[in-house]
């Protein structure tokens, strides 16, 4: 028959909306969050280098230096999965296929614009 029945894991940008093995999809809000990094499981944010993967607005949080916060959809280009990352130098790896994605705002995850005062990060879907 000639027919692939598989694709080929890679890096590059998918069109696909699949959601396989990932939570559930959920829109982005279409107002601002504001979000205060000095409570609960936000406090990782504190420090430079500090990050997490906030599943309940789906987005990636990583503090770049004192006065940046860069926020990204966590959802992996590849397959679409949102709730296995982990972050090690400049890179987010989906743990799914181990595709890394950059923390710069010109990489393959969709990144949001942000705003630091002190401890209340707003971020603009």
């Amino acid at each position: 028959f000639g027919i692939p029945l598989m694709e080929a894991c890679s890096t590059d940008d998918t069109t696909e909306e699949l959601n396989i093995g990932g939570s559930p999809s959920t829109s982005t809000p279409s107002e601002p969050l504001e979000i205060d990094i000095s409570s609960g499981n936000f406090t990782s944010l504190k420090d430079v280098g500090g990050w997490l993967n906030y599943t309940a607005q789906n987005i990636l949080l990583v503090r770049i230096s004192e006065s940046e916060i860069r926020v990204f959809d966590n959802k992996c280009p590849h397959q679409g999965n949102r709730d296995n990352w982990s972050y090690e130098g400049d890179e987010f790896t989906c743990g799914y296929h181990n595709n890394s994605y950059s923390d710069s705002c010109s990489g393959s995850l969709t990144c949001y614009d942000t705003n630091l005062e002190g401890n209340i990060l707003t971020v603009s879907f």
